[in-house]
């Protein structure tokens, strides 16, 4: 005999209750937007900023976030009541809170500013005593402004539970709590990685990426400079959403076109370096198979992960990829092909990633001619240009890359989702290159969302296992089963990002399901690219031969040392 469904009520309709954690979530199935400032599925509840309140059929307010749904509850979202907490929270949050909105990073964005607006909140009757904190501007890839801060405490549970960082945390008591490094250090100076998931679900501009906007537009306004581009496989897929575009929308003919009408004076596809870095990457790893005491071998495209490798496994770091991001084996190799063109060349990257910021930055990426890549933006900075130069993004004509390096592969495209580096050294080392084997590689266990997957590929008679993880916390949970003798892998893609580069923060804020609409937008490139191997790239073979030859090691390789916090 079939169980009675559990139902409980929401303003007076019947709604069913079937998997939902908490209240909130069986509202929104409902099709109620209730607001909400502190909760995010993906974290752990924390039931601290309270707008999620609800009102029972005995006139009580609770939490519908930590509420536990129950058959039979009656519960409604809109009455007097209820409208009136709301309105006071957020009176309460403006009092303290910095309100140059104008002038603020996030203005249109911010969470605040829209609840304020869709309540009715146009005064505020109470004072702010506080004093205004100094920014802390000290990172290369966020900027804090605590005078925006509500304490809702995502930046700290994101920091901890999704990325095992704990650079953050709130101090203090009553209304002297604020939320801080230890001891009010600089955030340059703690363990932070620079990934920018704080800034991504920061509500209302508190923490925000770092801008190097009015940089790029001065390098491009020098008739002296010659201002070379590169733009990530995430990008095409994410930037879309700023203009109104469909979820994971591959773009990136618009970009180029784009990017041409600001100025850029030669613009090309990451996915090149992409396709070096496959290269660089597998003939290491075979190297180092023949000898088992090197293995594990962990990728180092994401800077994030290396970083906090460097702090936090220094014993790790000889296992550690000697191959640059392809940011930085692209940038090196731009450099070097342009050098002699009589003018400054200025190599920008658009990355989906505020840790690209920080990687930049790295004093072993620079040489006589200065850092590999000057600048760095993100896909939002991208947007902002793209709207303060007033161009029309959808009504443009898409364009194609610039040569010499104007072709790039399928294997090169997936490396902007997690999975997608381990994918393309597959395809790498695998004998079999047919479409059928493309196919059977699909369902091998490198593709989707999970913070930890497994799979096996056989190269000659060895039985290689794989491990591919996403988000700092899954990480470390691998690396401590690892040392522990638990898991055993002879390779390990790390990509500090749940999700991968399509998740980073400097792309548009997005849902789940958005970032996996990114991840598809990716795959479904992969299958309109005529090549599907990065080894079948012909601009490889004139690279190597020309700007590469003699200087491989030195523009496409680095080592990297124990950076732990003394």
């Amino acid at each position: 005999m079939c169980a009675k469904p559990k139902t409980m009520m929401i303003d007076g309709m019947p709604v069913l209750i079937e998997n939902e954690k908490n209240i909130l979530e069986v509202i929104r199935k409902a099709g109620i937007d209730l607001p909400t400032f502190c909760y995010h599925s993906e974290l752990s509840t924390y039931g601290a900023c309270r707008m999620c309140v609800v009102e029972n059929k005995w006139g009580d307010i609770e939490a519908s976030c930590s509420s536990v749904p129950r058959d039979g509850m009656e519960i409604w979202t809109n009455t007097p009541k209820v409208r009136k907490y709301r309105k006071m929270i957020l009176e309460l949050l403006l009092s303290s809170h910095c309100r140059d909105c104008t002038t603020c990073n996030q203005n249109g964005t911010c969470k605040l500013q829209e609840l304020a607006r869709r309540y009715g909140v146009s005064h505020v009757r109470f004072e702010n005593s506080k004093t205004v904190p100094e920014i802390d501007d000290s990172s290369a890839s966020i900027t804090r402004d605590m005078s925006k801060c509500i304490l809702c405490g995502d930046c700290v549970r994101v920091c901890d539970e999704v990325m095992a960082v704990g650079a953050i945390d709130f101090a203090g008591r009553g209304s002297k709590m604020k939320v801080t490094p230890a001891f009010g250090e600089p955030i340059s100076t703690t363990s932070c990685v620079g990934c920018g998931q704080c800034a991504a679900v920061c509500p209302t501009g508190a923490i925000t990426i770092k801008n190097d906007v009015a940089a790029v537009w001065d390098a491009l306004s020098d008739p002296n400079n010659e201002v070379v581009v590169q733009v990530a496989p995430a990008v095409r897929v994410g930037i879309g959403q700023m203009f109104g575009m469909k979820g994971g929308e591959d773009v990136m003919g618009k970009v180029v076109s784009a990017l041409r009408r600001l100025g850029f004076n030669k613009v090309f596809d990451t996915i090149t370096g992409a396709d070096l870095t496959v290269l660089e990457e597998t003939n290491e790893f075979l190297t180092r198979l023949e000898n088992p005491e090197k293995l594990p071998l962990f990728t180092s495209c994401c800077p994030a992960w290396v970083k906090y490798a460097e702090e936090k496994h220094p014993e790790l770091l000889a296992h550690l990829s000697t191959c640059r991001s392809p940011m930085q084996m692209f940038g090196a190799v731009l450099k070097e092909q342009y050098k002699n063109t009589g003018k400054k060349i200025i190599s920008v990257a658009i990355m989906p990633c505020t840790a690209k910021k920080s990687e930049a930055k790295r004093a072993e990426f620079n040489d006589e001619q200065g850092p590999a890549t000057d600048f760095v933006l993100t896909t939002q900075e991208l947007g902002q240009m793209i709207k303060e130069a007033g161009i029309v993004f959808n009504e443009l004509d898409p364009q194609v890359v610039d040569q010499p390096f104007g072709i790039g592969s399928g294997a090169g495209v997936i490396f902007g989702v997690t999975g997608g580096v381990t994918e393309a050294v597959i395809r790498r080392v695998s004998e079999d290159k047919s479409n059928a084997a493309l196919r059977i590689l699909e369902y091998k266990g490198v593709r989707g969302f999970e913070g930890i997957k497994e799979t096996e590929v056989e190269v000659g008679e060895t039985v290689i296992r794989i491990a591919v993880v996403s988000g700092l916390a899954n990480a470390e949970k691998l690396i401590k089963e690892m040392q522990e003798g638990k898991r055993f892998y002879h390779f390990v893609e790390v990509m500090a990002c749940p999700g991968g580069c399509v998740s980073g923060a400097g792309q548009p804020v997005g849902t789940l399901a958005m970032k996996k609409k990114r991840g598809e937008g990716l795959y479904q490139a992969d299958k309109m690219s005529i090549l599907k191997h990065s080894e079948e790239n012909p601009t490889l073979a004139g690279l190597y031969s020309g700007v590469l030859k003699g200087k491989v090691h030195e523009l496409l390789h680095r080592t990297y040392v124990d950076k732990r916090i003394k």
